[in-house]
């Protein structure tokens, strides 16, 4: 007999006693030429992926080398979104591939998780992160160290499309049954910056050429080092002149 309570997603993963009240939010690191791939032209395919799934896809602004994707919705709506975002991106994955290579494209993503679930997710002696390796065949690496100025870490999935989308509904599982604990502080790529950086009234300039160009963002999220950096190369022009 069929459970009425017990649903399937795309790609079929049960989804159980699923409440649509109930959502979450996965959030993932991309390279800028990565992210394309799923963006397509005039972002045509990532709004196809959201038409779909049913999820919200948001992603971050060009203005850093690395791009953070954020797939918010049910279990089974991520599950979906995840299902389309991984085989589309093992598509592009495989012109990478040596001639003659057999087998299925190997991916890799890099999921951001807040530090206080990464011990559900690892499990007491790192039981439940071999239990998910073993059910979805999927490589699952959690980092060590947390990401810059952040309580997050990056997890890093390898593995066929099919079998990172199994891994990251193992996890939104996870997730569910243990929240994360205190506040989060998300982690935020900085902007790439190139050349020296001065500062006039509050706002940060790069030297490109014979101009001084404002910087996207960096005025607020620039770091000690790089204002450091920037002032001195500024008294030592002063002292030169």
């Amino acid at each position: 007999m069929e459970d009425n309570n017990t649903s399937s997603s795309a790609g079929g993963a049960p989804i159980k006693h699923e409440d649509p009240s109930v959502t979450l939010t996965i959030r993932l690191i991309m390279q800028g030429k990565e992210v394309g791939s799923i963006i397509g032209k005039k972002g045509e395919i990532v709004n196809r992926f959201r038409e779909e799934s049913g999820a919200k896809i948001n992603i971050s602004d060009g203005s850093c080398p690395e791009r953070i994707v954020t797939v918010s919705g049910t279990t089974s709506a991520i599950f979906s979104a995840f299902t389309l975002i991984t085989k589309k991106f093992e598509e592009w994955c495989s012109q990478f591939n040596d001639v003659g290579k057999v087998g299925k494209t190997q991916i890799p993503i890099r999921l951001i998780v807040p530090a206080s679930q990464c011990g559900s997710l690892i499990g007491k002696s790192g039981s439940k992160i071999k239990e998910i390796r073993q059910t979805t065949g999927c490589s699952i690496q959690v980092a060590s160290e947390m990401l810059p100025n952040s309580t997050e870490r990056a997890v890093t999935l390898s593995g066929s499309a099919e079998q990172i989308t199994q891994c990251i509904y193992q996890i939104c599982l996870v997730m569910l049954e243990s929240p994360p604990r205190g506040a989060t502080i998300p982690y935020r790529p900085k902007p790439q910056v190139t050349g020296p950086v001065i500062l006039a009234n509050g706002q940060a300039f790069t030297i490109q050429g014979n101009y001084a160009v404002p910087t996207q963002e960096l005025s607020c999220r620039v770091s000690r080092e790089l204002l450091l950096s920037g002032i001195c190369w500024v008294l030592l022009r002063r002292r030169g002149e």
